[in-house]
């Protein structure tokens, strides 16, 4: 299948590593320009060496997406670099775990500001470019938690489901601009984020990391992690020309964890 990607540009938010590289990875090879984004400049010149050496066109920008002024700077460099955005792929660091009784009012505004507020700005500000070529594609990634709250997850939970509600109502006011809008779910996913949580897990609840893993991999359907290639595939397809009729939605790619319709 062709994607139709050949000419297009990525933007990828929080991309040096884990799911955002994958799907960097994932556009490049589809024939996409991806611009990768993130705070760790060795790392972010490790993937787009990847890339480039697996014959990708891939270029970087340095973002913290905690500064208040993040989405205007990245939003012009984007523009001076490669003129125009065509893809935004909207993704962002998880916020550290706990419960929803104990959350920091401070914490949960500062990470606001990188996981919502600045996702909504970046968002606004490229999509007049799409608007005017008649085509884009904005997809955010997010969690299974959105649909299924995770336990000892709840800043996520909270600050994640926020932006459901806006992807939708978004959807509906690009869809005949022939922009689409849509989330991707992602559940267990074996990146450093989920060993990081497996470890928080297994210290929490006095268990060694691999009883945590094993009894993780049990509650999936599919009996294991999914790899981050596999993400980045169904990423690129909502990302593709052949997607174009797939808006206003969430996907998940979670193996069957999530068990309601």
């Amino acid at each position: 299948m062709d994607f139709g990607l050949n000419g297009k540009t990525a933007l990828i938010l929080a991309s040096s590593k884990g799911l955002g590289r994958a799907v960097a990875e994932s556009l490049a090879g589809e024939g996409a320009r991806v611009i990768l984004t993130g705070r760790d400049e060795a790392a972010l010149e490790e993937a787009v060496k990847g890339i480039r050496g697996a014959g990708g066109t891939a270029d970087w920008l340095k973002l913290d997406l905690s500064a208040a002024d993040a989405a205007d700077s990245l939003a012009e460099r984007a523009r001076s670099l490669a003129g125009r955005v065509d893809i935004l792929v909207n993704n962002t660091g998880g916020p550290p775990p706990g419960s929803a009784r104990d959350i920091d009012t401070s914490v949960l505004m500062s990470q606001a500001q990188t996981m919502v507020a600045n996702v909504i700005r970046l968002t606004s500000l490229l999509l007049p470019d799409m608007e005017s070529a008649g085509w884009g594609r904005v997809l955010t990634l997010a969690s299974s938690g959105v649909e299924q709250p995770i336990p000892n997850l709840a800043l996520s939970n909270t600050l994640r489901g926020s932006l459901v509600g806006w992807s939708k109502t978004l959807a509906t006011e690009v869809a005949g601009q022939g922009i689409t809008v849509n989330m991707l779910l992602p559940g267990r996913i074996h990146t450093d984020r989920v060993d990081q949580l497996d470890a928080n897990a297994a210290d929490r609840q006095n268990k060694s990391v691999d009883e945590v893993r094993t009894a993780s991999k049990a509650s999936i359907p599919a009996g294991r992690y999914g790899k981050p290639e596999e993400f980045a595939a169904v990423a690129a397809f909502l990302c593709s020309e052949p997607a174009s009729y797939v808006t206003g939605s969430m996907v998940r790619c979670d193996g069957g964890a999530i068990r309601h319709v």
